[in-house]
């Protein structure tokens, strides 16, 4: 009886809506970081860290949660800066917006998918965990040991396949155990961090193919 009732929770206006303010108020911050001195950048990612530490203690606390994942949203924002300039600075700003184009398409149609097929993808947890694992060991190999363009280009495609799973996994346990209306700001985040982790990966495909 607890499952069926657990499943038959799923507030996905209200979800929905908290994920666009939330995307809304990162790109505030997107806006704000270029006017954030540069040393100021690695700090910023201290405190997201540690937000998102705070948001898995005070996610049964409505009101403490929202307020968290809106401070999140601004601070990620403002950390993502540098990364887009860069990519504007190199790839043009057409392109990434084109880079942003299809990682809608890429995340929405992942997302509709899972939702509407009700297939259970959660069993793909314990090989997406592995492999973000070796996704982050092969990033900070490459800060050491430079690597040609092919080996970056299948680096980047890797981290877009990782992050399709990702959202594939989220979506199918939204809809598979449903979810109530205080789970909302850490499934926010942690949504929000599959979009921008594909975007940024996307981004990083794009680069590679042009350098190539």
């Amino acid at each position: 009886m607890e499952s069926v009732i657990r499943t038959s929770q799923r507030p996905y206006a209200k979800f929905f809506t908290a994920l666009f303010a939330g995307i809304a108020v990162a790109t505030a911050g997107l806006y704000f970081g270029q006017n954030v001195p540069q040393r100021l950048f690695f700090p910023l990612v201290i405190v997201e860290i540690v937000m998102i530490v705070m948001m898995a203690f005070a996610r049964k606390r409505r009101a403490i949660g929202y307020s968290l994942m809106f401070a999140f949203m601004f601070v990620s924002g403002l950390t993502l800066y540098p990364a887009i300039s860069y990519y504007v600075s190199t790839l043009g700003g057409d392109v990434v917006l084109r880079a942003a184009g299809i990682t809608a398409f890429a995340f929405g149609g992942t997302a509709i998918y899972a939702m509407v097929s009700k297939r259970d993808f959660r069993f793909l947890g314990s090989f997406l965990f592995i492999s973000l694992l070796a996704l982050i060991g092969m990033g900070i190999l490459q800060i050491f040991f430079p690597v040609s363009g092919t080996a970056h280009l299948i680096y980047s495609a890797f981290g877009i396949f990782i992050f399709v799973g990702y959202t594939l996994f989220d979506f199918s346990r939204l809809t598979i155990e449903g979810f109530e209306e205080r789970d909302i700001p850490a499934l926010v985040v942690c949504i929000y961090l599959d979009i921008v982790n594909l975007f940024l990966y996307i981004l990083e495909f794009i680069g590679a193919l042009s350098r190539d």
